[in-house]
């Protein structure tokens, strides 16, 4: 064979392989456009502020939002800064939690996701704050989950684990996996 001869087959193979990924490229790029313009919003809210209440007629939860889009057909509410404060049975004080984005699914259980923090109004609870990158709420039963990293700061500690459980209505804290505990007592 010459060099001719295989400097052409090469150009050939080049060229052959440049049409199989420029044409992949412009089909998949025709696909998610298609696909952002089937699934649009049906409604959005700017500075979004709702109440809800529970069928007693008690304040379950107030959610403050910078942006809220419902998609109806996928059955979901995305949150911009979601700012939840709840309202757990049997007790006076409100946990407040919030994160920088939220999904909202119909089955009244929404996963916040970034800078993700639960606080405590009570100042004499032992749990005054949680902080993570991702926590499930169960708006039903008040129930807060993770499976990621956890911080636990309370009134003299600061706690690191993995994986959480919490149930707000009886105020227990379940750490799936504790990492270390640091103490520092309250200095008088």
């Amino acid at each position: 064979m010459t060099r001719i001869y295989i400097a052409s087959l090469l150009f050939f193979i080049f060229s052959v392989v440049s049409y199989i990924v420029i044409e992949w490229h412009q089909n998949s790029n025709q696909i998610t456009n298609a696909i952002d313009n089937k699934i649009s919003p049906d409604f959005i809210a700017e500075s979004l502020n709702s109440e809800t209440y529970n069928s007693t007629g008690q304040l379950s939860y107030i959610i403050d939002a910078n942006r809220m889009e419902h998609y109806s057909e996928l059955s979901v509410t995305h949150f911009e800064f979601p700012k939840y404060t709840l309202y757990p049975k049997n007790t006076d004080s409100p946990w407040k939690i919030s994160a920088n984005e939220g999904t909202l699914y119909n089955s009244n259980r929404v996963k916040l996701e970034s800078k993700v923090a639960l606080i405590a109004t009570d100042s004499k609870s032992l749990i005054q704050e949680i902080h993570g990158k991702y926590l499930e709420l169960d708006l039903n039963t008040n129930i807060i989950s993770s499976e990621k990293k956890i911080e636990i700061k309370g009134i003299d500690f600061t706690m690191y684990g993995t994986g959480l459980i919490v149930d707000l209505n009886t105020k227990q804290v379940t750490l799936t996996k504790h990492e270390k505990t640091i103490f520092q007592p309250i200095k008088n």
